[in-house]
């Protein structure tokens, strides 16, 4: 590994940024809440996956994660502490509608969560789907099926019901490509499946859901803002020969413009089609889909980590991903840190659409160990997070509509199939007895944060 990078090319300045910018950070239902036998909750996917030997690091699972069910309002005031202005999380599919119907008790969690967020000064920001598809439902065939598009949007519906009085802020979906692609292709993900035709399908059935959930929610709650959040790199060859180039024509086809285009033009890239045509007929598009899934939407989500550096493979027509090269700083999961890409990837959104864009995760994971006073220094990570706000600052001068920034996270959480491994948060936390402690880099936001409050954006 090489050596962090401490210090960023520009120190960012809160005056930098409009008022009204909206600064806060992001959890996960299944990575933080545990619980997972609570209330009525049945199974998701990802529970069924964690219980499968070989699937997560060390056999771990999120049935306790770090207890944000039980913990939710000391975390609130957590958050109130550092000065963040709005919390981005997503309700558990399984909590809110086990077996399909509405559960009351689930419902609750939620409804105590956003009046404490209110009570505290916070915004909440909805998000109805951040992978934890009930077990149920994949055991009738999950998003390859295009049944649980419908059922995505049922439960929208029960949500938007219950708390749509006090949140205006919705987000669909969080990242369909990993849903998708990690979950139902390369199989890192749950459900665990690796079937090339299936990926496609759930990908579409995906966006489907969401455009079905727009309609739905602005039924129910008419002054909603609603948005997705979709996570997107610059995808950069190695260098310029012709295999290199076309490999990264490939890679962004699928990561970034199969997903772009049909939401934000109603399409999918001709080029993307063709590629395809040995994997799939995409027969599960049917007439009308297109113009569900290109709904207009208030805003656009954008989560950012890290490049893609691609190279032809070994065999024709398949692109390799390297996260390591060229960048001079690789987190402890081996991503590399780039600000100049979330620089890129914003004003790259610009090309598609005007809406206001909001960064709704940004984050990197490193070693962080207490020191013997129990205190937490993490100077990678806050050279991680000064780099990107700056890189945010360089994109609102450039004239992107970016109106947000959503760390990611809050707290060190289960992380998928890197289970405990890798810690991505602002706030420590120790497994064994759920102790939080603010880190370097959650002292260092807190303070810009409340630096920035009613700072006006300088000329």
């Amino acid at each position: 590994m090489t050596d962090v990078i401490m210090e960023p090319v520009h120190d960012p300045d809160p005056a930098d940024f409009p008022a009204g910018f909206v600064w806060g950070v992001a959890t996960a239902s299944y990575q933080i809440e545990g619980a997972v036998r609570a209330d009525g909750r049945v199974p998701s996917i990802w529970d069924t996956f964690a219980a499968t030997p070989g699937r997560v690091r060390n056999g771990d699972t999120g049935e306790v994660a770090v207890d944000h069910y039980h913990r939710y309002a000391e975390d609130v005031a957590l958050m109130a502490e550092l000065g963040l202005a709005a919390y981005r999380f997503s309700v558990a599919w399984p909590r809110v509608m086990p077996g399909g119907v509405p559960n009351p008790e689930g419902l609750d969690f939620y409804d105590r969560l956003v009046d404490c967020l209110l009570g505290h000064g916070i915004e909440p920001w909805l998000t109805l789907y951040h992978w934890d598809l009930p077990q149920e439902l994949e055991d009738r065939g999950g998003w390859p099926e295009r049944d649980t598009a419908h059922r995505f949007a049922e439960m929208a519906g029960v949500v938007a019901s219950r708390v749509g009085d006090r949140v205006t802020r919705w987000t669909t979906l969080n990242e369909p490509w990993c849903s998708a692609f990690l979950g139902y292709g390369s199989g890192r993900h749950a459900p665990g499946r690796t079937d090339p035709e299936e990926a496609l399908a759930a990908a579409h059935h995906l966006m489907l859901g969401h455009g079905l959930a727009v309609d739905v929610i602005r039924a129910a709650v008419p002054e909603a803002e609603v948005g997705v959040t979709l996570n997107l790199y610059p995808v950069t060859p190695l260098d310029d020969r012709p295999g290199n180039l076309d490999a990264a024509r490939r890679v962004d086809g699928m990561q970034n413009r199969w997903f772009l285009d049909p939401i934000l033009r109603g399409e999918y890239p001709a080029d993307v089609q063709a590629d395809l045509e040995p994997v799939s007929s995409l027969a599960w598009i049917r007439e009308g889909d297109l113009e569900v899934i290109a709904r207009p939407l208030d805003f656009l989500g954008v989560n950012y980590y890290t490049r893609h550096v691609v190279r032809a493979g070994p065999f024709p027509g398949v692109g390799e991903v390297e996260f390591s090269v060229p960048h001079r700083t690789v987190a402890a999961n081996g991503w590399g840190v780039d600000p100049d890409g979330l620089v890129e990837v914003l004003s790259r959104v610009t090309d598609y659409t005007d809406l206001p864009l909001y960064v709704t995760e940004n984050g990197s994971a490193w070693d962080d160990r207490p020191a013997a006073d129990g205190s937490v220094d993490d100077p990678g990570r806050l050279a991680y997070l000064q780099g990107h706000i700056d890189a945010c600052r360089r994109a609102v001068r450039a004239g992107v509509p970016l109106a947000g920034y959503f760390a990611w996270s809050l707290l060190d959480n289960f992380e998928w199939a890197e289970g405990y491994a890798v810690r991505f948060g602002l706030v420590h936390v120790d497994y064994a007895t759920q102790r939080r402690t603010v880190k370097s880099s959650g002292r260092w936001y807190g303070e810009f944060v409340r630096a920035h409050s009613g700072v006006i954006l300088t000329p």
